[in-house]
């Protein structure tokens, strides 16, 4: 009998949070109320006692975050070209445009060495990625905002759960936006929640993220400000607050799983490793690249005949269509196209077993050592 499919990632849901939600489909209250603001209590509790609101996407939270932070038309926010391209598509969103800085070839994430030369006087926040739950050096990100005088919106889609320096990500820093989409480490089904920083009202956070609105006792309501709909359900709020129960569970499970990998890995294959970070990194994706010259649709073609899921994140985005047209081309940002074109995400999520983890390398062996 063939071993059922292994994807190259899969939500945990227990049955306790599953009875949550029944509870909360029950009760009649399904949109925004009492389990979003106890999500926002706990997500809160976990950030160190920092202000959190919880929104219905991670790309809502970086748009209103930037929004926030005063970027708008004129401005040229920094960030990466490897990463999903919500991180850029929301620059675009409030009117800006932006400012792409190529990645570390070892990290992967935005290479803080040419971070400085890239700033000007427009630019008014830096947009760091996380890339697979990888952190950004936090100490070095922020020392040279400081020095510039610019604000950091942290896209920490991947990295919830993550540490910098032994405090985790989201405790510490200026806005920090995490996703809790269903591929997530985490996850509310489709969700996101941002982290504030101290000088922002958390009433203009709340109205950005519902339309505007801001109701009085009397009934009446005004509408000062442009806002989304971004609002958060009690439905999936219920979720979050089961999911982040496991979070810590979940981010040990993982890193024995990546361990695991280093340790059985076949180094004849040619494949280049991610760093092997067992204390910052919350190992949201395992990403190897594969060798130079090597078809990545074969490939993944190949793995999927021996029951294996790969995924790729990310292709460089500035090569897309809609960023060519603002004039980017291949040759920009040599490190993240290279990447780009070789990167593979292969199965590692917490209900993995090791002899899942021994199949997909077998199939890595079958595949590129013939």
């Amino acid at each position: 009998m063939n071993a059922p499919f292994l994807p190259f990632t899969r939500p945990s849901i227990d049955e306790d949070t599953i009875a949550s939600v029944a509870d909360v489909l029950r009760s009649g209250w399904i949109t925004s109320g009492p389990k979003v603001q106890a999500f926002e209590a706990a997500l809160s509790e976990y950030c160190g006692g920092r202000t959190v609101r919880a929104f219905n996407s991670g790309t809502g939270t970086l748009e209103v975050a930037l929004r926030l932070a005063k970027v708008s038309r004129g401005d040229t926010p920094i960030t990466t070209p490897l990463t999903w391209v919500a991180t850029a598509n929301v620059i675009l969103e409030v009117g800006a445009t932006p400012t792409f800085v190529d990645v570390d070839p070892r990290t992967r994430n935005i290479d803080l060495d040419k971070l400085d030369a890239a700033i000007t006087p427009h630019t008014k926040a830096i947009i760091p990625v996380d890339l697979a739950g990888l952190p950004v050096d936090r100490d070095r990100l922020d020392a040279i905002a400081k020095r510039h005088g610019v604000r950091v919106v942290e896209d920490a889609a991947q990295s919830l759960g993550a540490s910098w320096n032994g405090k985790p990500i989201g405790s510490t820093g200026d806005f920090v936006s995490f996703s809790f989409h269903a591929n997530k480490n985490m996850t509310t089904g489709e969700g996101g929640a941002l982290v504030l920083p101290a000088d922002v009202d958390p009433a203009l956070c709340e109205r950005l993220r519902l339309q505007g609105v801001q109701r009085f006792p009397d009934g009446s309501m005004d509408v000062d400000v442009l806002g989304g709909k971004f609002n958060l359900t009690d439905i999936a709020a219920a979720i979050g607050l089961g999911q982040l129960k496991r979070l810590a569970a979940f981010t040990e499970r993982r890193r024995q799983l990546a361990r695991l990998y280093f340790e059985r890995f076949d180094p004849n294959l040619g494949l280049d490793l991610p760093p092997a970070d067992f204390e910052n990194s919350n190992w949201h994706m395992f990403q190897p690249l594969l060798p130079k010259g090597t078809d990545r649709g074969t490939f993944i073609a190949a793995m999927k005949e021996r029951g294996i899921g790969v995924g790729v994140h990310y292709p460089a985005l500035h090569l897309f269509s809609l960023y060519r047209k603002l004039g980017f081309k291949e040759g920009d940002f040599p490190v993240a196209e290279d990447i780009g074109r070789r990167i593979v995400t292969l199965p590692l999520f917490p209900a993995m077993a090791d002899g899942d983890l021994d199949r997909v390398c077998e199939a890595l062996r079958a595949v590129l050592g013939r």
